[in-house]
């Protein structure tokens, strides 16, 4: 596995690849966002590691620029630890925050969790009538029509999907799709399902919500 470590303190680039090497991680390293997008259109990595707070182009608007192809899970990890700050990097498509200070080995930790979950969705894919999802490719279609979804929309009607007819809970979904605690509340699950609903559309009723618990994916009925 290859990981990119985007931050402008050397001392903690090197405390990163320290620890990476000894889990057998192949580490390249950037010490600002421009540097950064360069490395990442035109090589593979598995996982970013990504500081805010850089010169040239800082975190959030290397997110912005990153072309949908080239999106790879990512990790942030600044000394901002607003929750504005933290809700921003969600909505760009990151998978995990951490704040500095930080403790390596939790870092490592995350890094694996994160590697282990974006391997269990390279090899399936799901067709409901003319509702298809290709996990692999990370696309929606439907009609054969291609609809655009955030990456934590797309991870949430999946394991929905994988769970179908089975009652989730809010928590449940933070702890999967977020992979941790989340530093919220579950409103952030209402609004991203709010969001999916939104863009599945005559599929929208396929996620049902469950009063006084959370949601589950239904396909036994007509489509709208």
């Amino acid at each position: 596995m290859k990981l990119l470590i985007v931050d402008d303190e050397k001392n903690i680039r090197e405390v990163i690849k320290e620890y990476a090497k000894a889990e057998n991680y192949l580490v390249d390293e950037a010490s600002d966002g421009k540097e950064a997008l360069e490395k990442l259109e035109t090589n593979h990595y598995d996982i970013l590691i990504l500081d805010i707070m850089m010169p040239e182009v800082d975190g959030f608007t290397l997110l912005q620029n990153l072309s949908k192809e080239k999106r790879i899970p990512t990790i942030i990890l600044s000394a901002r630890d607003e929750i504005y700050d933290k809700l921003q990097g969600f909505d760009l498509g990151i998978d995990d925050y951490v704040t500095k200070p930080f403790s390596p080995k939790e870092l490592i930790a995350r890094i694996k969790a994160l590697a282990a979950r974006s391997k269990r969705m390279e090899l399936t894919t799901y067709e409901i009538d003319s509702l298809k999802i290709n996990v692999p490719a990370h696309t929606i279609k439907i009609d054969q029509k291609k609809v655009d979804v955030t990456p934590k929309e797309f991870e949430i009607l999946v394991y929905l999907i994988e769970n179908k007819n089975i009652a989730i809970s809010r928590e449940q979904l933070l702890r999967k799709i977020w992979g941790y605690d989340f530093f919220g509340d579950d409103r952030t699950v209402d609004t991203h399902i709010k969001m999916l609903r939104n863009n599945l559309g005559k599929y929208r009723s396929y996620i049902e919500t469950i009063r006084g618990i959370g949601y589950k994916f239904s396909d036994e009925k007509e489509t709208e």
